[in-house]
């Protein structure tokens, strides 16, 4: 009958309108779908569901722009009760470490954003170690979330870690990197993605922006400090991503500029800096790197930068102390002083004996025809058993050794046969 319609229907279609003709191609097309290609869409839907989080810190010493930067970035005020310290209160303030934390949502897109704050970092007139307590936050939130993962309710763990560090390197007179700057990346290096920022970089012209990049770049070389480096991009992507990862690539470190000031910039209303002797637009290119900064952060690496924190930075920080040592201890602990008595088991009165040992009896002659059937030799053995019982059942003698049950295929054991 199929033979037979195919030519009908054939002869059909070219009667029928465009749109039936569609509509039967995509049923033929529905045919051969198998439905494994929506899994992006699934995996899409969960996550988009579920949202996102991420932490950012920023460090660098006061005045540098670091709120002002954040407040670009993001769009969000994260400063609203902030109070501003005199030059006598930054300097005999300590290093403190502030988080803050606010939900975004964009375009039915949520994401939690943590923001850690460095106050009082390098304000001191003495700075020897001033990126201590920095240091130990890190290491806090990489153990926490190590106990979270190790814990029994897993399903709602809180990813506090760090997963990229904003570092404000200051324009000092000589150009390069003070020791504070090198201390700093040094011992965190290691831990967070740290990604160096030329802060205020409306003080500097073009040219000298380009001098001051390559200088910094070769004594980050120097000193051995492993800043965030870019992925490589692959073979299948457009020529319009590989140009834009290889500028990235080039501007870094970047040259930053932040405002939240809006002025008009002809005829236009744009978010910059009003000098005399003109406007400096944040988001213009041609003025500072702010625009590849917030790609690179939020368009284009956030979840590298996530990637990253997971499989390198979290595996190679040692563990101060296994899991399962705790287990151990904690189960000998619990031996030695146990909250709850230890009742003894208990044992079988007579009564139950006696009925135990009359079902045995009831079934030995069925078991030794069994396994005499395969091991005439068992039957002896059953026989002896059963003498024993008769003669003497309140006394228990050790089984004769010239016959075990691990040599037997059948895995006879304690009167049964596994057969």
């Amino acid at each position: 009958m199929d033979s037979l319609a195919a030519p009908q229907d054939r002869l059909v279609e070219p009667l029928l309108s465009p749109r039936t003709q569609a509509q039967r191609r995509l049923k033929d097309v529905d045919k051969q779908y198998v439905g494994f290609a929506t899994l992006p869409n699934q995996v899409h839907r969960k996550s988009v569901k579920k949202g996102f989080d991420f932490t950012l810190m920023v460090a660098g010493e006061s005045g540098l722009g670091k709120s002002t930067l954040v407040h670009s970035l993001f769009l969000t005020d994260l400063y609203k009760e902030r109070k501003l310290l005199s030059a006598e209160e930054r300097i005999s303030q300590t290093v403190e470490i502030l988080k803050h934390t606010v939900d975004i949502e964009e375009k039915g897109v949520k994401l939690k954003l943590t923001i850690v704050d460095t106050p009082g970092f390098g304000d001191a007139v003495n700075n020897s170690e001033c990126w201590k307590p920095v240091t130990d936050y890190v290491d806090q939130q990489f153990e926490q979330y190590f106990r979270d993962e190790s814990g029994l309710n897993r399903k709602n763990i809180q990813d506090n870690r760090v997963h990229c560090c904003l570092y404000f390197i200051s324009l000092s007179g000589t150009g390069r990197l003070r020791p504070v700057d090198v201390g700093f990346m040094k011992a965190l290096h290691e831990k967070v993605n740290i990604v160096p920022l030329i802060a205020k970089a409306d003080c500097l012209v073009p040219g000298e922006i380009r001098k001051l990049k390559e200088r910094i770049r070769e004594e980050i070389d120097k000193f051995g400090i492993h800043v965030y480096q870019f992925p490589e991009c692959d073979s299948d992507e457009d020529e319009d991503f590989k140009q834009q990862d290889r500028e990235l690539k080039e501007s870094a470190p970047f040259a930053v500029i932040g405002s939240n000031t809006v002025v008009e910039a002809k005829g236009q209303r744009v978010r910059g800096r009003l000098y005399p002797w003109g406007i400096v637009e944040v988001e213009n290119q041609a003025h500072c790197d702010f625009v590849k900064l917030r790609n690179m952060l939020i368009r284009t690496h956030m979840h590298d930068l996530k990637d990253v924190t997971c499989d390198v930075h979290y595996e190679k920080l040692p563990r101060a102390v296994h899991p399962a040592d705790d287990q151990v201890k904690l189960t000998q602990d619990s031996r030695m002083e146990s909250p709850i008595p230890i009742l003894p088991l208990p044992t079988p009165d007579a009564e139950t004996e006696k009925l135990i040992r009359m079902k045995d009896e009831e079934l030995l002659p069925r078991r030794v025809a069994l396994a005499s059937t395969t091991y005439p030799e068992v039957q002896f053995l059953y026989e002896a058993k059963a003498l024993r019982t008769v003669l003497s059942p309140q006394v228990s003698s050790p089984e004769p050794n010239t016959w075990s049950a691990a040599s037997s295929p059948c895995g006879v054991s304690g009167g049964a046969t596994n057969c």
